[in-house]
């Protein structure tokens, strides 16, 4: 009896289902019988569905055994309320792919969720993975895909023609981006013209406010942390002192998101604040300057609190409602996401912007060197993650704000005003206490 060429990672109850199932589909491997049917959820968004049908026909070579029908739906607002339907009627497929971090405890994880951390592969995620998808009962969730971090992506060949290295302090990149602007060169891009695109010198700030205070994120949550207080305060001050240094491209207004990284590509600026995930278009526009763009957090005052700050990827989760045989299969189907067929395949149809969240799986060496200089951060344990990963809180205003601190119309504590009051609403919608 063969039990195909399944990775057996132990005595795990997945491994004597691997064993049981082919027991009972009547014979050894590749015989066609199949008796256990289960279903894959995916978002029809991006590469959702290719990458569904790829997992299924690779994870069908080891698993003839297990029948996988692909289903698909919108992502975003509308399939965040598919999803709760869903789970709330018991019409959930049998593993599906959702987000991690506070629109993941939205869905009441303990209640509709098979937990998952008694598999071999969960002691192998890392740190800053493990709380997005965990509540204090159990971890709900196997990575799917790569992380990407909110930081610059800086042009390699202007600090290689200037002598600068790379900074870990504001101090220092502030007297890079001196240098840079005395070079006649811009020193930061910024892109208003995609509104989005101004929110990274708070977002991407946020890995070195959790360095200074740990608790920063739940007691925000509990209404006892505010913006217009240090340390959340200083991002805003670091983007209006950028401002007033003049350091910004002259249409740094109307520039989009797709000029910036034109920019930084090609050194018509130095720095861009912005997620990583940018190295994929650069990568496809811009493929003879991909190896140009390098990658570093924004830097905190104290370089001893310089974190990356990570956005972490989405993962695959299994209802309460798949049970017997299909809750053994679908064990399988998300082991097998993070095998070594699995990890090519999630990158195969995306250049990784950042690291994957399991040690399971290993980056390719041909990855941009900007993916490489964040790795670097994650595996020295220099990274946290994002504030939407770890509070439910945002609120829909803070790209106006940061526009107007970011063109001298509001004042890096207006705008921290103008953001806490943002969020008041959202924050009482919720229901959360001391709101």
């Amino acid at each position: 009896m063969s039990v195909h060429k399944r990775r057996l990672l132990g005595g795990t109850m997945a491994a004597a289902a691997a064993v049981a199932l082919v027991a009972c589909s009547g014979g050894g491997g590749g015989n066609g019988d199949e008796n256990v049917e289960i279903t894959l959820l995916v978002q029809t968004g991006g590469t959702g569905p290719a990458w569904g049908e790829a997992l299924i026909e690779a994870f069908n070579e080891e698993h003839p055994e297990i029948t996988v029908t692909l289903n698909s739906q919108p992502g975003g607002t509308e399939g965040d309320n598919l999803v709760k339907t869903k789970l709330a009627t018991g019409e959930m497929e049998d593993v599906f792919t959702y987000n991690t971090g506070s629109l993941l405890q939205a869905i009441n994880p303990d209640q509709n969720l098979v937990p998952l951390g008694d598999e071999e592969w969960a002691s192998t995620l890392i740190e800053p993975f493990v709380p997005v998808v965990s509540t204090e009962n159990g971890l709900y969730g196997a990575p799917n895909g790569t992380s990407q971090a909110g930081g610059i992506l800086y042009n390699i060949p202007i600090y290689e023609e200037l002598g600068l290295e790379v900074p870990t302090s504001w101090d220092e990149f502030m007297s890079n981006n001196d240098a840079i602007k005395e070079a006649g060169k811009t020193a930061i891009i910024q892109t208003y013209g995609d509104t989005w695109t101004s929110q990274l010198f708070v977002l991407g700030d946020f890995g070195n406010v959790t360095a200074q205070d740990e608790d920063w994120a739940t007691e925000y949550t509990a209404g006892n942390r505010k913006y217009v207080e240090q340390p959340a305060l200083q991002s805003f001050i670091n983007q209006q002192e950028a401002y007033e240094g003049d350091y910004f491209n002259e249409d740094f207004a109307s520039a989009l998101f797709d000029d910036g990284l034109r920019m930084v590509s090609t050194g018509e600026g130095a720095h861009y604040p912005i997620l990583s995930g940018g190295v994929s278009t650069i990568a496809q526009n811009y493929p003879d300057n991909i190896g140009d763009v390098g990658f570093f957090p924004l830097p905190a005052q104290d370089a001893e609190d310089t974190r990356a700050t990570i956005w972490l990827p989405n993962a695959v989760y299994i209802p309460s409602t798949t049970e017997g045989e299909e809750l053994e299969a679908a064990k399988l189907l998300v082991e097998f996401v993070n095998s070594p067929e699995g990890c090519r395949l999630q990158v195969e149809l995306n250049v990784p912007a950042g690291p994957f969240a399991t040690s399971l799986c290993e980056l390719p060496s041909d990855v941009p060197q900007a993916t490489q200089d964040l790795q670097t951060w994650v595996d020295d344990g220099l990274a946290n993650p994002a504030l939407e990963f770890v509070s439910p809180i945002k609120g829909p205003n803070l790209e106006n704000i940061t526009v107007q601190v970011g063109s001298g119309i509001s004042t890096a504590e207006e705008g921290a005003a103008l953001y806490d009051e943002d969020v008041i609403k959202q924050a009482q919608q919720l229901g959360l206490e001391g709101w």
